[in-house]
């Protein structure tokens, strides 16, 4: 049985829109088809689901599912990881295609920064990301693939993603068996845990699918299901 990643990692949209324009996102056609924010290209903060991070049951946040980090505000950014220093019960991870525009501290011990990669070209933002964001863990997104991203210097990382792109747009990338099956060995040479997203099930089969998580999400998930418990009785 697969695991829809969604369920173990929620979605924090505090900041919607992104600058980049890329031609397979999600994100600007959500925002479009349901009108969150007038225009995607213009970011936009919404403070109050800061109060979201008090909850008290721990949990996985993505909070850059609808966004770049790189196109956040400082401002944004301090409020954000003002919210995180008090808040160590959960595991946050930004993602950013855009590493090299930053230059961003945090020892937070319950953070994870991350690149996205879809093309042997991009394979830099790997390097730019332990260049740019010094933080304690790092992650990679390899999704969607346009082409066999070859070898990776993948040393420091500590989780990787690989999916493939979902939707209908016309000529949408397709990762391929070998590609998926290459940078999992690479990682799990390095003794790295590895994720395929669940839209990976019709090109990799459901009996093959790996869906690893890093320790730290593992005990969150577990603080999850021991509090679930609590409540429940």
């Amino acid at each position: 049985m697969f695991i829809c990643i969604k369920d173990k990692i929620q979605n924090l949209n505090i900041v919607i829109g992104c600058t980049i324009g890329c031609s397979y996102c999600y994100a600007r056609n959500n925002v479009r088809r349901f009108h969150t924010i007038a225009d995607f290209e213009k970011p936009e903060f919404f403070p109050k689901k800061l109060r979201i991070m008090e909850r008290q049951r721990p949990q996985n946040f993505l909070m850059t599912g609808m966004s770049d980090f790189a196109g956040w505000q400082m401002d944004w950014r301090n409020k954000v990881f003002y919210e995180i220093q008090r808040n160590p019960q959960h595991q946050y991870l930004f993602l950013t295609k855009h590493p090299e525009q930053l230059d961003f501290y945090s020892d937070a011990e319950n953070v994870w920064f991350g690149v996205t990669v879809t093309s042997k070209a991009e394979k830099r933002r790997i390097k730019d990301l332990r260049e740019h964001i010094h933080g304690k863990h790092y992650h990679v997104t390899f999704e969607p693939m346009f082409d066999e991203i070859g070898d990776v210097d993948l040393s420091g990382i500590g989780w990787i993603v690989i999916g493939t792109e979902t939707g209908r747009r016309k000529g949408k990338a397709v990762s391929k068996v070998e590609w998926v099956l290459d940078l999992t060995s690479q990682a799990h040479d390095l003794g790295i845990p590895v994720f395929w997203k669940e839209d990976l099930v019709p090109i990799m089969g459901e009996e093959n699918m790996v869906q690893e998580f890093p320790e730290a999400f593992h005990y969150v998930l577990e603080r999850q299901r021991e509090w679930d418990n609590r409540k429940s009785k």
